[in-house]
């Protein structure tokens, strides 16, 4: 927590400062509420407006971890299936690239039409945004296992399926990591995008809703939320990082002492 608070209170102090310019220049020069409200006035319908959007909140969340679950899932089997099947790496490894090069807002009505404005379409998208990092990444740190150890396990004897989940896979976990980090923030992306191509509840509903009536602190309202959420989303990546790799954090801490 000391160490958290070390860190944090120079950006922390930054954004206190914004806030304020931000506030007294609404002040001097008078600037409309619905074209751009002083932070005091969001804040005011924050707390107030807590029952409006309370529940788009929640259908949010509750979507966002579905999709980034599943995108985990599929990122993670489709890294292992190419990594241990070159064939398969050579065939699909473009393919993969090229996927990401079809904006999300562009795929995400034919979804749509295909699937109708039920919950499938939402997973879909978000899933499409999370699982291409982790299977990058993972990718990635299969490739930077270290030879030595790998030799030194083929020398002794171990097969295949022992070298890959005593060495490989556990030295590429913090790859892994820094691939679930990215989608975690992106699948609160995925999922506002979603919710605005056709949705009854979510915080993209929220947040168009506002827009069409000019309810301009209520859009900075949402988007605080989008980034609240993605940041303890990526949180809970962290901690959960320095929970698994016991390691990682020391050489950290070995860096910064140097």
């Amino acid at each position: 927590m000391r160490k958290l608070f070390q860190k944090g209170w120079r950006p922390a102090l930054v954004l206190i400062l914004l806030f304020i310019i931000w506030e007294t220049c609404t002040n001097i020069f008078d600037i409309q509420k619905w074209l751009l409200p002083a932070p005091s006035q969001i804040i005011a319908e924050a707390i107030s407006g807590w029952a409006v959007y309370s529940g788009h909140l929640a259908s949010t969340i509750k979507l966002i971890i579905f999709g980034f679950s599943i995108g985990s899932s599929i990122g993670v089997v489709v890294a292992i299936g190419l990594h241990l099947v070159p064939i398969l790496r050579q065939a699909f490894y473009p393919l993969l690239i090229i996927s990401q090069n079809i904006p999300t807002i562009v795929l995400a009505p034919l979804l749509v039409i295909w699937f109708g404005f039920g919950m499938l379409p939402k997973i879909i998208v978000i899933t499409l945004v999370c699982f291409f990092p982790i299977t990058i990444a993972l990718l990635d740190g299969f490739r930077q296992t270290n030879r030595d150890l790998m030799h030194y396990m083929q020398m002794a004897g171990a097969t295949k399926k022992q070298i890959f989940w005593k060495l490989e896979f556990p030295h590429a976990l913090p790859s892994l990591f820094s691939g679930l980090k990215i989608s975690a923030t992106y699948s609160v992306m995925g999922a506002v995008i979603s919710e605005w191509l056709g949705a009854s509840k979510g915080i993209g509903v929220y947040m168009t809703l506002a827009s069409s009536s000019f309810r301009t602190d209520r859009v900075f309202v949402a988007i605080f939320l989008i980034v609240i959420l993605s940041l303890l989303f990526f949180s809970l990546i962290v901690g959960l990082e320095k929970r698994l790799i016991k390691w990682k954090p020391k050489e950290e801490g070995a860096n910064e002492s140097s």
